[in-house]
């Protein structure tokens, strides 16, 4: 169930061939409309950017995956372990009214019900069941995976499950101290953290295995979402300010 990239309208995204009926992508910064620190493709209403370009960014990676913006969900990502039933944002993707709730993985079994995950160095992760009948999306920074949402994501679907871990900061580039790699080499060993750099991707990976998967059922991007400045929004490489990057996935209804 390998990631691959995939262009849609000049502007490319990693898609998930992963089980049948589900339809995941997750995107970088190229191919919006947002300028400076924001260019291009930023997905975050919360950042200092143009509300319209968001929108307009928005639009164009629901249009690119066959999604209604007016059928996502999305969380207020609190760095936790809490996976929350998924329901329509009121107000939609584009234009979502009132606060979003608090957790950081979202699950549903309702067909065509696009499930949204922004990060800009954090690990974001889909999980769905092997047979298709359900998908969740994850945000998992290091305090996430510490406190176990990968593994509350996998318990939410409660079955024999496939998942996909997207572009992330990378082992070589994401520097810790102490209060960062303890917690992780406790939780996933000591590959998760040495030599002052801590590896997400492989405590992603632990995780999914922990929680019953199969080897041959996690696709691990490896991609450096730090080093590769052209492809991708970090929060640690440009201080703060930066743009959001996402991934969205939902379950194909019946043709």
């Amino acid at each position: 169930m390998p990631l691959h990239w995939d262009a849609w309208d000049a502007f490319p995204l990693l898609r998930w061939q992963g089980p049948d009926g589900i339809v995941v992508a997750f995107s970088g910064r190229q191919g919006g409309v947002s300028t400076g620190p924001y260019a291009a493709l930023n997905l975050g209403l919360l950042t200092d950017d143009d509300r319209d370009a968001v929108r307009e960014n928005r639009r164009r990676l629901c249009a690119a995956v066959g999604a209604d913006p007016a059928r996502t969900a999305q969380n207020h990502q609190v760095h936790g372990a809490l996976v929350r039933e998924a329901a329509p944002l009121p107000g939609g993707f584009l234009d979502p009214e009132g606060e979003l709730p608090p957790a950081d993985a979202l699950v549903t079994r309702e067909a065509d019900l696009a499930l949204v995950a922004l990060a800009a160095d954090c690990v974001p992760i889909v999980v769905a069941a092997l047979d298709g009948s359900a998908v969740a999306v994850v945000h998992a920074g290091w305090r996430g995976l510490v406190a176990g949402v990968v593994e509350a994501a996998v318990a939410a679907i409660d079955g024999p499950c496939a998942a996909a871990v997207g572009p992330c900061a990378g082992p070589l580039a994401y520097a810790v101290g102490d209060d960062v790699a303890g917690p992780l080499r406790e939780r996933f060993g000591a590959e998760a953290a040495h030599g002052g750099t801590a590896d997400l991707p492989h405590c992603a990976g632990r995780a999914l295995l922990a929680a019953g998967l199969a080897p041959d059922a996690i696709d691990i991007a490896g991609i450096c979402t730090i080093t590769d400045a052209e492809g991708f929004f970090s929060h640690r490489r440009d201080g703060g300010v930066t743009g959001r990057q996402g991934v969205i996935a939902y379950r194909a209804g019946d043709a």
